[in-house]
């Protein structure tokens, strides 16, 4: 048994929440809002670039024109950057987006760690560090964006035990940093093979926190449950996933634009809905919405790809009648279904 207030602990029916009758699901933008940085390089304190930044205001206009209120994921370098936070903060200011939290620990102070692959996941620094981190970034986006976030995501979905009664102690009320149907133990990360994919309260002595989960389903002629199926051959390398899919025995499809084709991601939306997720959570990286930062997006045609991506999903989540959302509402909605635990 797991101890109360680890992520990893996976929740009793009673702290899931589920969709009632006649409820439609609802979808939310959750957007690694980071430095740019060669994701195959050594990790680095220095060395970054903000290029990607002025990005933000056509990402932000799409949406709004889309009548979808992001929640931007800021880190450290983002939060030091006064040409996102004129763009985001003025945004957040007007109602049309959300500002939360992303921990890259290698770029937040206090530098206390080593920078290695390991301490590049939060959840493995010694629990006075780890929360250390959070204080520092929870505080400079207060003092920037004059917000105090609620909303926290770890870099590189790098949760630990000890995380949650963290989050609750300074404030925080909902994390999402579990991808759900992914393995990181090879890179000293979580094991999310096995987490639940709808939201679900996780208590700690502080109170409770709110888990929505990273959306990615299994499809395929095995369905769901091929999801098992799918782990132990992959085991073997991402190839022998690859194969299943061209098999069409199982296929493991997250919902973002980076590395999965439209037609993929509406079958996701579709498998997602018949299984009554009450929020599909779709996640993407603020440096794709520049060329040359990321692996998805290469050149200008990619990020016409991109934003054509955003044109068709959300045109599919028009015609299934499912409706945008925002951390808040999704709040109010787990707190309706069940009383939020009280700090004990």
């Amino acid at each position: 048994m797991q101890p109360a207030g680890n992520f990893f602990a996976y929740p009793a029916a009673s702290d899931r929440i589920a969709l009632g009758a006649g409820e439609r699901p609802r979808f939310w933008v959750t957007i690694d809002t980071e430095e740019d940085f060669d994701w195959e390089a050594p990790f680095s304190r220095t060395g970054y670039r903000l290029g990607s930044v002025p990005a933000l205001a056509e990402c932000q206009t799409f949406f709004e024109r889309a009548q979808v209120r992001p929640i931007y994921l800021v880190d450290w370098p983002v939060v030091a950057d006064d040409r996102a936070v004129e763009i985001l903060g003025t945004a957040e200011k007007g109602g049309r987006c959300e500002i939360g939290a992303q921990l890259h620990p290698w770029v937040t102070p206090p530098h206390d760690e080593d920078v290695n692959a390991r301490n590049s996941y939060t959840g493995n620094l010694p629990p006075g560090l780890q929360r250390a981190k959070m204080i520092a970034l929870r505080d400079a986006i207060r003092d920037r964006f004059g917000v105090a976030p609620v909303v926290y995501r770890a870099g590189r979905y790098g949760l630990g035990p000890d995380s949650a009664t963290m989050l609750a102690e300074l404030g925080f009320r909902c994390d999402t940093s579990v991808r759900s149907g992914f393995d990181y133990r090879e890179g000293h990360g979580p094991d999310y093979r096995a987490a639940p994919l709808d939201p679900w309260w996780v208590h700690t002595y502080r109170g409770a926190m709110l888990e929505i989960p990273v959306t990615t389903v299994f499809g395929g002629l095995l369905g769901r449950v091929g999801r098992p199926l799918y782990h132990r051959m992959a085991r073997n390398g991402t190839h022998v996933g690859a194969a299943l899919a061209r098999l069409g025995l199982v296929e493991r499809i997250a919902l973002t634009p980076e590395g999965i084709p439209a037609e993929r991601a509406l079958k996701a939306i579709d498998i997602a809905i018949e299984a009554r997720l009450p929020v599909l959570n779709f996640s993407f990286h603020s440096p794709s919405l520049q060329p040359g930062n990321t692996p998805y997006v290469r050149s200008a045609a990619d990020i016409d790809l991109f934003y054509r991506w955003w044109d068709v999903v959300l045109d599919h989540l028009a015609r299934r009648g499912v409706e945008a959302t925002t951390a808040a509402e999704i709040l109010a909605m787990a707190e309706r279904k069940g009383a939020r635990p009280s700090a004990g």
